[in-house]
């Protein structure tokens, strides 16, 4: 049984910074995307960033140049770097592994954690 375990969120001022850790537990069997995903209150989960097996990154338009991901494969580890902090980027922030050969047949989502950032 996979399990994914989030940790580094918190409460933070506007311009400061957090970092987010994700680590898999139990035996991955595939390689995986690693992502991370975010709900505020009365929104959609949304992406925020995500790092594929090669290393290449994506991020949304809303953090592009303050936040970075990065992955560690032999730990199955994947981080969040997160700068400038905004208001707006107050949320759940779920870390997501995702088989780019299977899909959501194969896909692993963490238990969340809460960033908070005040004005």
């Amino acid at each position: 049984q996979v399990q994914l375990v989030e940790s580094g969120g918190g409460l933070v001022q506007a311009g400061g910074s957090l970092r987010l850790s994700c680590a898999a537990s139990g035996s991955l069997f595939n390689d995986y995307d690693m992502g991370w995903f975010r709900q505020a209150p009365g929104k959609e989960r949304e992406l925020v960033a995500k790092v594929f097996i090669d290393r290449t990154a994506i991020y949304s338009d809303s953090v592009e140049g303050r936040f970075t991901i990065s992955r560690d494969n032999v730990k199955n580890t994947v981080t969040l770097e997160m700068d400038n902090l905004k208001p707006e980027d107050t949320a759940l922030y779920y870390c997501n592994f995702r088989s780019p050969t299977w899909g959501d047949l194969d896909e692993y989502w963490g238990q969340g954690t809460q960033v908070t950032v005040s004005s």
